[in-house]
Order: structure tokens, then C-alpha cells, then sequence
């Protein structure tokens, strides 16, 4: 993406798109990181043969995964994806060891099997190689970042994501990388959003034919820079980044690490300029996504419009299901696990294409409402309403049921929240724009958001008891 700039506005456009696929390779599941690369270029060089001048770039991504090299910068094996199941069994027995009170109190991150805390944990356990040769760990921004500039940095919103860093000294724990027997020397110094860590090398200015552009650790975690282009006037708002997956949540500043929200399993992940993002990772439109490639497989081919069309003319309310749960994390035969799901908590199954999408985006209105009230709990704040931003909020019928499950208003956009944010903290570290409020206000006033009002709230708040009572949640 490309953005300008001019007169309070700001406008996007895309310059390449490409798709990220993992890849199965000896029973394990990788990132493609070198093609990712590949393609990062390509977007650089098309920039400039379309005429833009660029005055800085960043670059955001997913959290926990890494990349280990080795002491002359060679990259050690691709990074492992974190829907790998290396990692599942190994935070069992590093909580066992550890505990789940000092691994959460010395972070504040939600304990989840696929943080970096465990995948490095796992290398440990099974005597890596890349235990003896690495040298240096950067997450993937960082070593994308990397391969553009030559420095080795991570940053801020991302390092936090790991479950290694501790937001009281500021550092990533000492005692957590004994405590898994990984070098504490790996690590380098973290940066904050909004620091210049270079310019694009030598090598690849001639590669592209390009100048010597500043490359900003912007926040570098996508939620970190979806959370800051949130159309927010003031503090004390929730927000919803809706994608493959949902995090929901408020922004403070400071993070809020007491037995309850430990309890509650909530994370607090680095945000822009000294703030904090309370908030809980629920599982998203992932589970969507896996049911229509298995669909399309079984030669049955649908867009997102049509799924979505379809769950609207099925029967409301027939299935609840906790998209949380354990069946839905790994790739796989999503629609053969919704059955399965059902058949193990006493439902029946679905009866068509319709009524599984159904299940799956009314399960997600009805997290939604579950995890917002918890954040209220925890930060102690009656949130108005929720702003959704980020690709999800196209399918206008998941705003329009998470109001009715809230009974509360909606405002959804922008829709490419992690773009914009990314450059606003671009602008912001060149002075172009003040401070975080006044990029907001920019926002709001360059991307007008869509509002959704509750409507059949009352059958909404019925079916959701029923929900809770088949998912066994408990009611907060």
C-alpha cells in the first residue's frame, strides 16, 4: 500500500497484492519467507515505475514467529508457522515448570500454545541444531526489515507478543529465557514505534534502482497498527480488529496485570507511544476461511458475498459453538470439525453451507459480547459502543449481528486499519502529523465509518444464554 498525505486527508491505494501461503514441508508447517520477500521488493520497485517518490516505509505482520541466524546474518532455516503443532504440548509442561503466575506476571500475555515463548521452548526440548548456531532472533517484521537495511532490531509492539518481554524493566525477562534454556544474548535491543532503524541498503538500492529510502519501525505487530488508526475522539474506547482473527479490546497505559485478568486470560500487547492494548485473541474469520477451501475442494465454490448471503437466509439460532475452541486452531476439515463440534456438545449438526456459516459468524457475535464485557471488568470503563476496523467489517452482516448481540452501536472502518496505521506512525516520525489524536481525527475524517444499531436485541440476549449454556462459558 501507498499513502498521501495533503491538506488533513489522507489517501491509499495498493500497489501489490500477493498471497502468503504456508507450506507443508517434513510434516511441518513454515512461512515462505524468502518469497514473502520477494514480493515486498516487488512492491518497492513497482512504486517507483509508477512514479512515486517515497519518503519512508514500513512494514507490519502477525506476532510470535521468528527467524534465527546465525553469527555472519545467514537466515537459519525457514520460520516456523505458528498453527504448527510443535508447540501445542510443549506449554503444558513449560507452565508446569514455571508457572502460570510468573509467566503472565512477568508479561502480561495471554498463555496461548503458539506464543514464542513456547515454539523456542520446543526447539530446546528436542535439541535443535538451531540452538547451537543461532545467534540472533528477529520476529518478522524485523527480519524482512532486515534484509532491506542490514540492522538487526526488534520492536516494541511485537516483541511483547512473544510472551518474553517485560513490560516493568522494559527488557526481554531474563529469567523466562533460562527458564527455557535459550541464549539471553539473541535478543537485541527494542525499539519503539516510530524509530528510524535505517535505509535501504546499498545492494538493494541497485538491485531496484532506487534511492536510499528510511525504513521506521513503525508498529510493527498488525493489531498494534490497526489499534492505532482507530477513528477514536478520546481514551477509553474498545475496538474490534476483525480478520483471520478477531482481537478485542481497549487501549491504557499501563498494562493490567492482576489475578483476574490472568484468570480471564487476557494479554496486554504493546501500543503506539506508551499505551498498552488489554485485549483477548478470539479465533476470527479463520474458521470461515478453512471451511470455504475445504468447500472448494469438495468442488463446491463460493465467494465470501455469496457464503455470507447464505447465512442469511438460514434458520437463526440453531447452533452455538465457541469459536475458541481447541478443534477450530489447526488447518484441516473445518466443516468436518463444526460436526464434530456439534455432535460433542449434544447439537445437530448443520444442515447446509448456510447454517454452518450462520453458526460460525453468529458465534462470533455472541465471543464478541462475552470478551467486551470482560474487558469492561478489567478496565473498569462502560464502552458507548465498538469500533470495528480491519478487512472483516466488508461482511456487513457480522457489524450489523454484533450489534444486536452487544445492544450496542457499531462503527466500522477502516477497513485497511493496519495500513493506515502503519503510515501514520510513518508521518508522525517524520512530524508531518502531531501526535496520535490528531492522526486519528485524520482518519475519521479521510476513511467516514459505517454505523450499525442494534436491532432484535431482545431475541439476541435470549439466544445468548442459550449460548452459554451449550458452550459452557460462564456468564460474567
Amino acid at each position: 500500500m501507498i499513502g498521501h498525505l495533503a491538506n488533513g486527508r489522507i489517501d491509499i491505494s495498493e500497489l501489490h497484492r500477493f498471497p502468503n501461503e504456508p507450506v507443508w514441508a517434513g510434516g511441518a508447517l513454515y512461512w515462505d519467507i524468502l518469497r514473502l520477500l520477494h514480493e515486498l521488493k516487488t512492491g518497492i520497485w513497482r512504486a517507483k515505475a509508477e512514479g512515486f517518490v517515497l519518503d519512508s516505509l514500513g512494514i507490519d505482520s502477525w506476532g510470535v514467529d521468528f527467524g534465527l541466524m546465525d553469527d555472519s546474518g545467514e537466515l537459519l532455516g525457514n520460520p516456523r508457522h505458528y498453527r504448527d503443532a510443535a508447540s501445542s504440548e510443549v506449554m503444558e509442561r513449560v507452565v508446569e515448570r514455571l508457572s502460570a503466575e510468573k509467566i503472565f506476571g512477568s508479561t502480561g500475555i495471554q498463555l496461548m500454545p503458539f506464543n514464542t515463548l513456547y515454539q523456542l521452548a520446543a526447539l530446546a526440548e528436542k535439541q535443535s541444531p538451531l540452538l547451537r548456531e543461532g545467534r540472533h532472533f528477529l520476529m518478522i517484521p524485523s527480519l524482512l526489515r532486515y534484509y532491506l537495511t542490514g540492522q538487526k532490531v526488534n520492536e516494541f509492539t511485537l516483541a511483547t507478543t512473544s510472551q518474553l518481554f517485560n513490560p516493568f524493566t522494559g527488557e526481554w525477562d531474563d529469567e523466562l529465557l533460562a527458564g527455557i534454556s535459550v541464549p539471553r544474548e539473541w535478543f537485541q535491543p527494542v525499539v519503539k514505534p516510530g524509530t528510524e532503524v535505517g535505509r535501504l541498503s546499498d545492494s538493494l538500492c541497485d538491485e531496484l534502482g532506487v534511492a536510499a529510502t528510511p525504513v521506521i519501525a513503525v508498529a510493527e505487530h498488525d493489531t498494534g497498527s490497526a489499534v492505532a488508526a482507530v477513528p477514536a475522539e478520546q481514551p477509553g474506547f474498545a475496538y474490534l480488529s476483525c480478520g483471520t482473527w478477531s482481537l478485542i479490546g481497549t487501549e491504557v497505559e499501563q498494562p493490567v496485570i492482576t489475578e483476574r485478568s490472568r484468570e480471564l486470560n487476557f494479554t496486554n500487547e504493546g501500543g503506539v507511544y506508551d499505551t498498552y492494548r488489554l485485549l483477548k485473541n478470539i479465533m476470527g474469520l479463520w474458521i470461515l476461511q478453512e471451511c470455504r477451501r475445504e468447500w472448494e475442494r469438495q468442488g463446491n465454490s463460493f465467494s465470501f458475498a455469496e457464503l455470507v448471503e447464505l447465512a442469511d437466509e438460514a434458520s437463526p439460532f440453531a447452533i452455538f459453538i465457541d469459536v475458541d475452541h481447541g478443534l477450530f486452531l489447526q488447518p484441516g476439515d473445518m466443516p468436518a470439525r463444526l460436526c464434530q463440534y456439534c455432535r460433542n456438545t449434544g447439537q445437530a449438526e448443520p444442515s447446509s453451507i448456510g447454517s454452518a456459516v450462520r453458526a460460525v459468524m453468529e458465534g462470533l457475535a455472541f465471543k464478541y459480547r462475552y470478551v467486551l464485557e470482560q474487558t469492561e471488568e478489567l478496565a473498569g470503563i462502560s464502552f458507548p459502543g465498538l469500533h470495528m476496523v480491519g478487512g472483516g467489517i466488508q461482511n456487513s452482516l457480522l457489524c450489523q449481528w454484533t450489534s444486536n448481540a452487544l445492544g450496542k452501536p457499531v462503527w466500522a472502518g477502516p477497513v485497511e486499519g493496519s495500513a493506515i496505521g502503519n503510515m501514520l506512525v510513518q508521518w508522525i516520525a517524520r512530524g508531518q502529523i502531531e501526535d496520535i489524536w490528531q492522526a486519528r481525527s485524520i482518519v475519521k475524517a479521510s476513511f467516514p465509518n459505517v454505523a450499525y444499531e442494534p436491532n432484535n436485541h431482545d431475541d439476541w440476549a435470549e439466544a445468548y444464554q442459550r449460548y452459554l449454556a451449550v458452550t459452557g462459558l460462564s456468564a460474567s
